[in-house]
């Protein structure tokens, strides 16, 4: 087992083989969903967030592998490499000691100390610290020249010398880092004369508390307000003095001659170099542990909104509502195609109630509407009462978020599917279709946009998109798609597959018409055997040839499948159809090194439920229905509403009205709750009691403790 290999299967508490295994697969091309899905055996049966957590450790390792191999060469440039201290850094896997080792050989720029050392002042600083009883200052006349005006001069050279080498030094570095981890205290103070521009960060105006107690969600409100001007922000150890005494008494040799030097050096050391860089260290840190955080809470909500029940294939009035610019009406058909589209204006200005209500009703009788889908923005309500007033027969209506729709409706995509439409035709339209399928909806739009984030533009943008577009690519594949039906922007988030042969894919489906089967795939141009293996599980053919093809179960796996309905003499389908006939198969008797009870396991469990939904069918949900404002909020009152955001410190609740009230994370149960998904979901319908109004700031804190579910 390589040592990278082993060394995160240590840290992840995981066993060796089965992360060499997942570090071959994915070295070889296999992808997450892939990996997780189909090499049960290979894997141990890691799921996507332990396989993903296995290639994160392995870039991270083979990174630092990378820096070691540079500071090696650099060391050996300047001829300081010696056996034992390259025998320390090949051994070292850690970034902070790595560096700390290397921090005496790294190259200097223009520094007090180099300046000194140029004028040769580095043999009286090594006087000082290694002779501790000699004279400083006859010591120092020794030095005074032409470049060293006197005895004082070459003391403050030398000192200079001093506080970097005690600042290199691993000793000092531990020290402090150890202050800076066990006491750390992170402040954050107004800016000067910024006090009514700064008003929303009014809570950090003159704020303070141990670092290592510093929640997310507070640490990234106050780099916030740092990086907008109107916070300084600081972290330090609680007793600086002490910090500094510690250092002094690594390199003080006390009751000495040179005792005051030195010590004036750890002095200037702690405070000029290294508490700003160990600070600098722990400011990353912390920002990098918060980002982290909010990225999980991030993805964990992006998750839980892109795995939303759908409707399902229905045909679905979409409606955008507005005041003054009207309500966009579309038509869509059951497979989300735009049959008709037009504006009423139902409310006031113009407040045209019967027409809008005689042309609704009309449209759904004309296209068979099964579903009305209003969006949740401006007249939302008035317009989902409007249309439940129309008493449409087996027409159920949903309010459905509209958040993102703006995006996409002017986006590139929205561009490609409908050139001779405008943004308001798009937005009802995707409103329609987010009720027939949200995750397919939902992969068009950039996650950052649907509301479901924790400070995603504070945090880093880099892991924030990797981390979401692996949540979408595992939704999208823990789903599957149909292969007929799927968009291009959808079919690229399969495994395998990327834009380029998403297109093509597309392209030939124009061409050829629908897949019959999984094995047309291998003549879409540039797909080959490896595209096939990791995309043919996810892609479903409804009505295709062999009945498997609209399974989870690989292609790969099909001879096994075929073995199993010939020993239990029937065929495929109807041993998907025969639950006795499939309780009749020993899987033992199946199990092999590449298909193990694991593999064997999940076929089973597909050919019992081939083609259903993992994500169930959409509800309708009913909100108050004479709640409209805030102004029609009272305390103590018990409404329906809906989980919109779940964040560190609670949940967010829509209950029918602009404002989206606050279930603080103590407020969420008669228990203590450590994390707020514990308790809620994203979408989970809920009731909630009113606690606080506060209509000044538009804010409305809510309660479930004592409200029964």
């Amino acid at each position: 087992m390589t040592s990278i290999a082993s060394l995160i299967a240590s840290r992840l508490n995981l066993r060796g083989p089965h992360v060499e295994n997942t570090i071959r697969l994915l070295e070889g091309g296999a992808t997450i969903p892939f990996i997780s899905r189909y090499r049960k055996e290979a894997t141990g049966g890691m799921d996507e967030v332990q396989v993903a957590a296995v290639k994160d450790e392995h870039l991270r390792l083979s990174e630092l592998t990378h820096r070691r191999e540079y500071i090696l060469a650099t060391i050996e440039e300047q001829g300081k490499l010696t056996d034992e201290l390259r025998a320390r850094i090949e051994s070292c896997w850690d970034a902070t000691m790595l560096e700390d080792i290397y921090l005496p050989y790294k190259p200097k720029r223009k520094t007090r100390a180099e300046a000194a050392r140029r004028k040769g002042l580095e043999p009286l600083a090594d006087l000082l610290l290694e002779r501790p009883h000699t004279d400083p200052i006859r010591a120092a006349a020794a030095f005074v020249n032409a470049e060293v005006a006197n005895e004082e001069e070459a003391l403050q050279g030398a000192r200079d010398i001093l506080a970097e080498r005690i600042s290199e030094d691993e000793r000092t570095r531990a020290t402090v880092r150890k202050s800076f981890a066990l006491t750390a205290v992170i402040r954050s103070k107004v800016v000067k004369g910024k006090e009514a521009e700064a008003a929303k960060f009014r809570d950090y105006f003159d704020w303070n508390e141990p670092l290592r107690r510093c929640t997310s969600h507070r640490l990234l409100a106050m780099r916030r307000g740092e990086a907008e001007g109107f916070l300084r922000v600081s972290i330090a150890p609680a007793d600086e003095e002490d910090c500094t005494a510690r250092v002094q008494r690594l390199f003080v040799r006390r009751g000495t001659a040179t005792e005051h030097q030195v010590a004036t050096a750890a002095a200037d050391a702690c405070k000029r170099l290294l508490r700003p860089s160990i600070e600098t260290e722990f400011a990353a840190r912390s920002k990098q542990q918060a980002d982290e955080e909010a990225i999980r809470v991030f993805a964990g909500n992006l998750r839980q909104l892109l795995l939303t029940a759908p409707l399902g294939q229905k045909r679905i009035m979409g409606i955008d509502p507005g005041y003054r610019t009207g309500c966009k009406v579309v038509c869509l058909d059951a497979q989300g195609n735009l049959l008709h589209n037009e504006t009423v204006y139902p409310h006031p200005p113009r407040g045209e109630y019967a027409r809008t209500c005689l042309k609704l009703s009309t449209l759904a009788e004309q296209y068979k509407i099964e579903a009305v889908a209003v969006g949740n923005g401006t007249a939302g309500r008035e317009t989902e009462e409007l249309v439940q007033s129309l008493g449409l027969k087996e027409v159920s209506v949903f309010l459905v978020s509209e958040d993102g729709a703006s995006v996409y409706s002017a986006s590139k995509t929205a561009r490609e599917e409908f050139p001779d439409y405008d943004v308001t035709v798009r937005g009802a339209v995707s409103i329609g279709r987010r009720l027939a399928d949200p995750l397919a909806e939902l992969v068009k739009i950039d996650p950052k946009s649907i509301g479901v984030g924790q400070y995603q533009h504070d945090v880093d943008q880099t892991a924030l998109k990797r981390a979401l577009d692996q949540t979408v690519e595992n939704c999208v594949n823990t789903v599957g798609v149909n292969l007929n039906t799927a968009s291009r922007h959808l079919l690229t988030y399969i495994s395998g597959l990327g834009p380029a042969l998403a297109q093509n894919i597309v392209d030939y489906r124009a061409a050829n018409g629908a897949f019959r089967s999984r094995s047309e795939l291998l003549k879409v141009p540039r797909l080959g055997a490896k595209a096939f293996e990791q995309c043919a599980g996810f892609l479903r053919i409804p009505d295709g040839t062999n009945p498997l093809d609209n399974t989870a179960v690989h292609p790969e796996r099909y001879e096994l499948v075929e073995q199993m309905a010939q020993d239990a003499n029937c065929d495929i389908p109807a041993l998907i159809a025969s639950e006795e006939k499939r309780r009749g198969i020993e899987l033992t008797h199946y199990c092999s090194e590449k298909a193990g009870l694991p593999t064997l396991t999940d076929i089973m469990a597909e050919l019992g439920k081939p083609g259903r939904d993992p994500r169930g069918t959409a509800c309708v949900f009913s909100f108050d229905k004479s709640l409209h404002g805030i102004e029609d909020l009272e305390e103590g009152m018990v409404v329906p509403g809906v989980v919109t955001n779940i964040t560190n410190f609670g949940c967010f609740v829509d209950m029918g009205i602009k404002i989206k009230g606050l279930v603080h994370i103590s407020q969420l149960a008669d228990r203590f709750v450590r994390d707020p998904a514990e308790v809620v979901r994203i979408q989970q319908r809920v009731r909630v009691r009113i606690l606080e109004i506060d209509p000044v700031r538009n804010r409305v804190a809510l309660t479930m403790k004592g409200v029964e579910q």
